[in-house]
């Protein structure tokens, strides 16, 4: 369900945010629900808050003091609902990222050369370093499962490697042979990202739906509870 664009809320805490995610489509937007329903939460929770406060103006026997101090009550729990959604949605997120860099940085295993491996790798190890990116690459492109195994399910000296390029083609590789989990791996961190960069408004936000400064309304709930110590019945 959509959600309305309210002047009341930072357009940076929209939902609709999330769809602006890159890569975000039909198939990637699976994986982007608990995103998407954290930011409603937020943008909803901060719209309640807001129209709280001006509710609270009709009430004819609460002065301004009254009215911030209930404002912040709601606010409040509003604050700890967004939280544990921003949380909860980010510890998946981050749960989902690790299994799927788990998955594309999987070791390649030899099994798949065949009696030419030996071959292939010397081939490779005899290039330049530039010829030899592109040989790999090129095979890595097409598919090659025979020629890449070869090269990258072995050691990597034996092909003229490092172990970080090799460990950078074997994810080349399970990304063009897996793409449904690049993509949603790139969303997913996208997703992350925003909240990261995102949350953090929140604060501001519910602080301008109530009006006022939570340390200000400290101080007035403060100055409350010392008075209404002089309506307290004290024994003889």
């Amino acid at each position: 369900m959509s959600t309305e664009v309210s002047t009341q809320v930072t357009p940076a805490l929209h939902p609709d945010n999330v769809k602006h995610i890159d890569g975000y489509n039909d198939e990637t937007a699976k994986v982007l629900g608990m995103t998407e329903t954290a930011f409603s939460t937020a943008y909803n929770g901060i719209i309640n808050v807001a129209n709280a406060r001006e509710k609270a103006k009709t009430n004819p026997t609460w002065n301004e003091a009254q009215q911030i101090i209930h404002t912040q009550e709601l606010a409040d729990k509003v604050m700890d609902t967004i939280s544990r959604s921003f949380d909860s949605t980010r510890a998946n997120l981050v749960k989902g990222i690790n299994f799927l860099e788990g998955e594309l940085n999987m070791p390649l295993t030899e099994a798949a050369a065949g009696a030419f491996g030996k071959e292939i790798r010397d081939h490779v190890k005899g290039l330049n370093t530039g010829e030899r990116q592109t040989f790999i690459q090129k095979h890595i492109d097409a598919g090659d499962e025979r020629v890449v195994s070869a090269i990258l399910g072995a050691p990597p000296f034996l092909s003229g490697l490092d172990a970080d390029m090799q460990s950078t083609l074997t994810r080349f590789w399970h990304m063009k042979r897996q793409p449904d989990k690049a993509a949603r791996l790139k969303v997913m961190q996208g997703a992350r990202e925003l909240i990261e960069t995102r949350a953090g408004l929140v604060f501001k936000e519910l602080e301008k739906a109530v009006g006022m400064r939570p340390d200000k309304v400290r101080l007035l709930r403060q100055a409350k509870t010392e008075a209404e110590k002089a309506f307290l019945l004290k024994d003889a």
